[in-house]
């Protein structure tokens, strides 16, 4: 992948590139992305891996490690997604985001690389993004990478690095036409993630998935810890008052701090800088409590599936105890969306509910006997957009946004929470496919 041998490109031509990707769609396996990663020179044998996987909270994991390790003094990669706005969230150094000009150099330099794969094994969007990170952090010489899988762990595409570190969020229902119809299936397709020697860290929960990993741990002789609550409400921890909103959040603090002491020798990290990294931690579009101009409140969180839908209204009766907001709900079609708007409507004084940007979203429709159901009290109104609904609302002084990370996307557009990039990048999380 000489110089010579490369164009330039434009950061609005790099986003089309990628968006024709789409069409190779998502196949779970190795194999394309350990031969992608040869032909850039395998840049992953340099840098230094925490590999994190779950159902729920890896996000929140990721960012709170990103955090320590940043105020450690550390030059920290975080590779995570989808994206919610821009696709330059996905592979961060110190949480500042790949610049627009390195997006299109670095697209430019695999085009010879992806040449030689055929059409009928072409490289998928998220393989090609996945060697694009490994590469931008080698060059940023970063001294660690905080890894999120994309999904499952085993035959994800991140999964060819060998990290310090091995953590499972947990285990919950999620992606079951891709990861398995039991818990045992899914908990399988996470513990793949797990390395010989490596130490494992989990807060799966007995009959949850943890008996699963435990068993590989032993086969993969991992030293294996597991964090509870009882880790949640430890004395370092009670010494700190998180920046991430909601009770849950405490056991993924407890995850990281665990994490970070279980590999203390290849990168030691002071008590006090632990502390410091969990106060100051940020996730957006998670459990985020944001205002607007007129002084609307407004709590966006992309709760897409049962435990993070129960997560979110735990965390909102706990802290808004006498509020009935607005909530606009939308939610995709192959998610467990009865189950979620079950538990989601009855927090509303007022339900607005909308398509949301996806070819795979849900009629909103199809919500409305549920939301009926679910919470008598509260008026039901389906919209046609986000926009509309946001409109209706706007004179709310509470309004819960939720459903789908996309939904979160598109609204921290619409609010100005987030930049809105030149072209429209939320589409790029789209995918569908097979495994391999």
């Amino acid at each position: 992948m000489t110089a010579g041998e490369v164009r330039e490109m434009t950061y609005a031509e790099s986003i089309q590139f990628l968006y024709r990707l789409q069409r190779f769609g998502a196949k779970l396996g190795l194999d394309n992305t350990r031969r992608l990663a040869e032909l850039a020179g395998n840049p992953h044998h340099r840098l230094r891996f925490i590999h994190v996987a779950g159902t729920n909270g890896k996000g929140s994991t990721c960012a709170m490690l990103e955090s320590i390790y940043r105020g450690a003094g550390l030059r920290v990669g975080l590779f995570t997604s989808p994206h919610l706005v821009s696709f330059a969230e996905r592979i961060q150094v110190n949480r500042r985001l790949v610049p627009e000009t390195e997006v299109a150099r670095l697209l430019c330099e695999m085009l010879p690389g992806l040449k030689q794969f055929p059409v009928s094994a072409h490289p998928t969007f998220f393989e090609v993004v996945t060697v694009m990170a490994l590469r931008y952090f080698a060059e940023q010489q970063c001294d660690l990478v905080i890894w999120e899988t994309g999904l499952g762990g085993r035959l994800d595409a991140t999964n060819i690095v060998t990290p310090l570190a091995s953590v499972i969020t947990n285990v919950g229902w999620d992606h079951q036409q891709w990861l398995g119809d039991t818990l045992e299936k899914i908990a399988a397709e996470k513990a793949g993630i797990i390395k010989p020697g490596v130490p494992v860290v989990t807060a799966a929960e007995p009959r949850r998935g943890l008996e699963v990993i435990a068993a590989e741990a032993g086969r993969q002789d991992s030293l294996l810890t597991v964090v509870d609550w009882n880790d949640a409400k430890g004395a370092l921890l009670d010494a700190v008052k998180l920046s991430l909103l909601g009770n849950h959040q405490r056991l993924n603090a407890a995850l990281a701090v665990t994490t970070v002491r279980a590999v203390q020798l290849p990168v030691p990290v002071a008590p006090e800088t632990i502390l410091a990294g969990l106060s100051q931690a940020s996730w957006p579009g998670r459990m985020q409590l944001a205002k607007t101009p007129a002084g609307q409140a407004v709590l966006l969180d992309g709760a897409h599936n049962i435990d993070g839908a129960r997560a979110l209204a735990a965390a909102f009766t706990e802290g808004f105890p006498k509020t009935r907001p607005a909530l606009i709900l939308g939610v995709l079609e192959d998610k467990d969306w009865r189950a979620l708007t079950e538990i989601l409507a009855p927090l509303a004084g007022r339900s607005l509910l909308v398509p949301v940007a996806s070819r795979r979203t849900l009629a909103p429709e199809v919500l409305a006997p549920v939301c009926r159901q679910a919470n008598a009290t509260a008026p039901v109104e389906v919209c046609s957009s986000l926009s509309e609904a946001l409109q209706k609302s706007a004179s709310e002084p509470f309004l819960i946004i939720t459903g789908s990370l996309y939904l979160v996307g598109e609204a921290m557009e619409h609010l100005q929470i987030a930049p809105t990039p030149s072209a429209d990048e939320r589409g790029l999380n789209e995918w569908s496919g097979s495994r391999k």
